[in-house]
């Protein structure tokens, strides 16, 4: 069955990666440090396969081709510099959210929402450059990954290619990702479902089957850059102090519809109760009170940021615009190399993924982009 695309490989070469109003005074206080009844939260972002590592290899020479072009504000609005708390709200957090500290970020400009098909069209157009899902990957290159003797795939596998949520129409373990994500042929941000598929229709919609080097690779030609983990929270929560949502602290599902997430059992209902069932349309629902747009469910978003399981713990006495750690660690996974991705996506439940709370923390390796991956800018001046 596609869903078990690489199953032959997934031993040795995949990695897994986990899915304005004041505060009244009256707010209790939040907790600084890990519950000792806290247990790994599965998510929509958790144990998916990373695309083929050999990736990493080429990107360079693609990614330096790209040109500065002027940038404005066009689409943008500023986000004052502050102070806030940083890292978990609830008990849904995860470890790598504790402990909750103190950071202090500067000013910048923030696209309103996440960078669109359109947008994306005209920077490929402008550049020629080929996102990472496009490109083939190299057996010489990928078998440098993988313990000696590894046998190699089959060449039909060896394809530009990535991943593409498949649903079930049944139930199934949430632990195993290959239930609902395929590995499929000539997927790719023109065509976000595989061969066949088309953004014709959808020049608003997010664009999606990005790589962290096709995020980095945009931002250079527009004249802006990735946000810093603490920057997208900070602009995440909107002027809300210690709130679990970009909204505040109401349920995703209660009330009227706030983001574009799964609703029903995932993976294999969704009611349809916010209209999508899969991406929408960026601006589909109510900002937050900075005026940002989906930063809540539709699509994760790239940080600048390498990932670090315990890199909280080294800025417990707070920090000033911080740049994220000089490495990258995911016990999951310790040799590869990931970035932070932020906000989540139309698969995210809550009963199942909580991604789109405000301090919900994921990773994911460079070289990987789905279809429920995308990216905005920020500019500092």
């Amino acid at each position: 069955m596609k869903r078990n695309f690489l199953l032959f490989v997934l031993l040795y070469c995949v990695g897994f990666f986990a899915c304005k109003q004041k505060t009244a005074s009256s707010e209790k206080p939040v907790a600084t440090t890990l519950p000792a009844h806290l247990k790994k939260a599965i998510c929509c972002e958790s144990n998916i396969p990373k695309r083929f590592a050999s990736l990493t290899i080429t990107k360079t020479a693609t990614l330096e081709d790209v040109k500065t072009s002027e940038h404005s504000h066009t689409g943008m609005v500023w986000i004052k510099p502050g102070v806030f708390m940083m890292g978990a709200d609830n008990k849904q957090a995860s470890p790598d959210e504790y402990p909750k500290h103190k950071v202090t970020v500067n000013g910048f400009w923030m696209d309103v929402t996440e960078v669109t098909n359109a947008q994306f069209n005209r920077f490929v157009k402008a550049t020629g450059y080929i996102t990472t899902a496009e490109r083939k990957p190299d057996w010489n290159e990928l078998k440098k990954q993988l313990p000696p003797g590894t046998s190699k795939p089959d060449d039909s596998l060896l394809v530009a290619a990535s991943l593409v949520f498949d649903p079930p129409n049944h139930k199934v373990d949430l632990n195993d990702y290959s239930q609902w994500w395929a590995w499929k042929k000539g997927a790719n941000w023109k065509h976000p479902h595989g061969q066949g598929s088309s953004i014709k229709g959808k020049e608003s919609y997010p664009v999606v089957h990005i790589s962290w080097f096709d995020a980095v690779a945009y931002c250079k030609w527009a004249g802006k850059r990735l946000p810093t983990e603490a920057e997208w929270e900070w602009a995440a929560r909107g002027g809300l102090q210690n709130k679990i949502y970009p909204w505040g602290d109401k349920p995703v599902d209660e009330g009227k519809v706030k983001a574009n997430t799964w609703q029903g059992h995932f993976p294999d209902h969704n009611t349809l109760r916010d209209k999508f069932y899969g991406l929408a349309p960026v601006a589909s629902f109510a900002p937050n009170g900075y005026g940002l747009y989906d930063m809540a469910g539709n699509a994760w978003e790239w940080c600048a940021d390498y990932y670090h399981s315990q890199y909280y713990e080294t800025i417990a006495n707070g920090a000033v615009n911080p740049r994220g750690p000089t490495n990258s660690y995911d016990p999951d996974e310790p040799y590869a190399k990931k970035r932070v991705i932020r906000g989540g996506s139309f698969l995210c439940n809550d009963s199942y993924c909580s991604g789109y709370r405000v301090a919900r923390r994921m990773k994911s390796t460079e070289d990987s982009g789905m279809e429920h991956v995308g990216f905005r800018c920020i500019a500092d001046k």
